[in-house]
């Protein structure tokens, strides 16, 4: 009797501790699928929960049909470029993971930079959106990223996902659900909201099929959920040879005065390309010299070698400018037009300097000619700013000869009116 119960007792043991609808949900998948692996890892609902835009789309087959599709771009037209995607994705993953972990977001979306940047830190796009993130300016403003002439914080790898995190759960919290608010990561909240509210769908498959979003958007998820599986199973996938980058390691030192690039880089005793590709968001040759207290990023393990050459060298040979001398007629907007650089960039470098007013002979400092080129973002600003200046020179001759042609009028009217009383 009773081995009998002991034998009973450990049939309800092995069935509470692994429960028939689990296993028989895995064993739906076939055993090459590549979430397969993936379910049976889940060690919590939680986290089920957390990568259900990817989880789910295979019991739709309206969906399993649109990331197919990408499946095969990906692993097939697009798999070199693809290929350097994901190995560049090795320096970043960890570093994005624990950020979105810390911001209660799914760590799964990591994967979001593979479509929207490649994790390329200089992804550039025509609506100004920049960065692994592809933030155009406003969103990133509103998330507190700085972009000015001398950076660009959306190209900063621990400040932009902060930011992105930061900006999809408000998506998250408003539309509920994580497809929409990728959609919305997108399109921009306006558009999924008024798309929505048209459509009356309540769910990103069904609005993918309407008219109501753009075909960018319609490819969105499906490219998300296509990257995704790839880039958690790259081996499944016919990605055998990928060489990912080693994960990003630095040290951070604070910088209390701008000082050039190429002498941080000998300080720390590498090279200039090391310190630019561990400082993406600084956009000219030197740290900001309108910030104070900037922390900037050098080699792992260099932080004292580093502050003990920077020491040896005077604060006043840190950093290189041209200078120019005031001549008579100058004005500070004057200058910063014949020299071609911002009027803030010119009060940035002077700061510590009473320049104004301008007195004739007093040598100011400007940025130096060939230690700095100028980037997309400059010749986007410089394009708009050439387009605004050539619409306002013809509204002023179209002004100008407005005006003429009222004179003109006004003229022959009198004439004509003197004309009829002579006869």
């Amino acid at each position: 009797m009773f081995p009998y119960i002991v034998f009973v007792l450990n049939i309800i043991f092995f069935m509470c501790a692994f429960p028939l609808y689990a296993s028989d949900h895995i064993q739906t998948l076939e055993d090459n699928h590549p979430l397969r692996a993936y379910l049976m890892s889940k060690e919590d609902e939680k986290r089920t929960d957390l990568f259900r835009p990817v989880a789910e789309y295979s019991s739709n087959e309206h969906a399993v049909k649109a990331v197919k599709k990408h499946i095969v771009l990906f692993t097939g037209k697009m798999r070199e470029r693809f290929s350097i995607w994901l190995s560049r994705s090795g320096k970043y993953i960890n570093l994005m993971k624990g950020i979105l972990r810390e911001k209660d977001i799914p760590e799964e979306i990591v994967f979001l930079p593979l479509i929207e940047s490649g994790f390329s830190p200089y992804a550039y796009s025509p609506k100004r959106a920049a960065g692994y993130w592809q933030f155009i300016p406003s969103t990133a403003r509103k998330y507190n990223l700085e972009i000015n002439w001398w950076m660009d914080e959306r190209r900063d790898p621990v400040k932009s996902t902060k930011a992105a995190g930061a900006y999809l759960k408000d998506l998250y919290e408003m539309f509920g659900c994580w497809n929409l608010a990728m959609a919305a990561y997108n399109a921009g909240e306006g558009k999924i909201r008024r798309a929505l509210r048209k459509t009356k769908a309540d769910d990103y498959w069904e609005l993918q099929k309407t008219n109501h979003i753009k075909r960018e958007t319609k490819n969105y998820i499906p490219r998300f959920i296509a990257a995704s599986l790839i880039a958690h199973s790259p081996q499944e996938f016919g990605f055998e040879d990928l060489e990912y980058l080693p994960p990003l390691k630095y040290d951070t030192v604070i910088i209390e005065s701008p000082v050039d690039l190429e002498i941080v880089a000998q300080c720390a005793e590498v090279s200039l390309d090391v310190i630019k590709e561990l400082n993406p968001e600084l956009r000219r040759w030197c740290t900001p010299p309108d910030v104070t207290g900037y922390l900037l990023k050098i080699p792992e393990g260099s932080e004292y070698i580093f502050l003990q050459n920077l020491s040896e060298i005077p604060e006043e040979s840190r950093l290189t400018v041209d200078t120019y001398t005031v001549k008579k007629g100058d004005s500070l907007s004057r200058i910063a037009k014949k020299t071609q650089v911002p009027l803030k960039v010119i009060r940035d470098l002077n700061r510590d300097k009473d320049i104004e007013p301008l007195i004739i002979g007093v040598k100011i400092s400007i940025p130096p000619q060939g230690k700095y080129t100028i980037d997309r973002d400059d010749k986007t600003s410089n394009k708009k700013t050439s387009s605004r200046q050539r619409q306002k020179t013809l509204g002023q001759k179209n002004k100008g000869k407005k005006t003429k042609n009222i004179i003109y009028r006004q003229k022959h009217r009198i004439q004509d009116k003197d004309y009829s009383r002579k006869i």
